[in-house]
């Protein structure tokens, strides 16, 4: 009778997930870059199941009464460009990632403190396929809310001008047709694995990070999620109502074990 507790608790939990991560993407509906994600379970042991009935004991098979996470892997299969005809905008085409400064927001009196994992480090490394850039106060090329973007020389100063052009390759122009710097675009090795932090932003370690060669920039244009907001919404219902059935299972088991408690036991 316990097992059922357990097959239904595990189901509760493991659909709980899934809507997390399934209304995460929804949430991220309009980050430009953003890579879905998807739950993958597993069964979290067999044991081997047999039937007792009048002295004689026959196997039936063997079953797992618990199902669990496995993991959270992202979905990295590239999405279509949007045009915006704004110049801070920049979209990667092929396998690479913008390097962002991160920086510790400046907070104002009277603003709410940001709780973990909200507020970016200052001085570490993330990667993104975010390219909705803009100018900080004193003219850097910026994520609005991480940090600075990176070229092959630092953090990239334009001046506070908006009229500026990025080539194919990343290389960055003035207004009087100077160069700035290269963006620095990277991707990780094959003993390299991205981290994720939330927002479409990536930590890797430095050391297993390799310059992207076979990326091409488009400035002008954002690269729009992986998210089919159909799919997503679907999903959605599919596990609220798997959630509802373990859930009634659970109530279900838990009147039995009730019954077995007090009605059998009064016999």
């Amino acid at each position: 009778m316990l097992s059922g507790f357990y097959t239904a608790g595990s189901g509760i939990l493991t659909q709980q997930r899934v809507i997390n991560v399934l209304t995460n993407n929804i949430a991220n509906i309009q980050t430009p870059g953003f890579r879905a994600e998807r739950v993958v379970s597993k069964t979290f042991d067999f044991e081997l199941m047999t039937r007792m009935e009048q002295g004689n004991t026959q196997t039936i098979g063997v079953a797992s009464p618990i199902r669990e996470v496995r993991e959270v892997p992202v979905d990295w299969e590239m999405s279509s460009l949007q045009e915006t005809e704004r110049p801070f905008d920049m979209a990667l085409v092929g396998e690479g990632y913008f390097n962002i400064q991160g920086q510790a927001p400046q907070l104002q009196e009277g603003d709410p403190v940001p709780q973990d994992g909200e507020a970016q480090e200052e001085g570490q490394l993330y990667l993104t396929r975010n390219g909705h850039f803009n100018l900080d106060e004193e003219g850097y090329l910026v994520l609005d809310g991480v940090g600075r973007v990176l070229g092959q020389k630092g953090e990239i100063d334009l001046g506070g001008s908006s009229n500026f052009t990025v080539d194919p390759d990343g290389t960055v122009w003035d207004d009087r047709g100077r160069k700035v710097d290269v963006l620095m675009i990277t991707k990780p090795t094959q003993e390299g694995e991205l981290v994720k932090v939330d927002n479409g932003l990536y930590t890797l370690d430095e050391n297993n990070t390799m310059e992207a060669d076979d990326v091409r920039v488009v400035q002008n244009a954002l690269e729009q999620p992986n998210i089919d907001i159909n799919r997503e919404l679907t999903l959605v219902m599919e596990a609220q109502r798997a959630l509802q059935s373990c859930s009634q299972a659970l109530k279900i088991v838990d009147s039995m074990n009730q019954k077995a408690s007090t009605q059998i036991a009064a016999l």
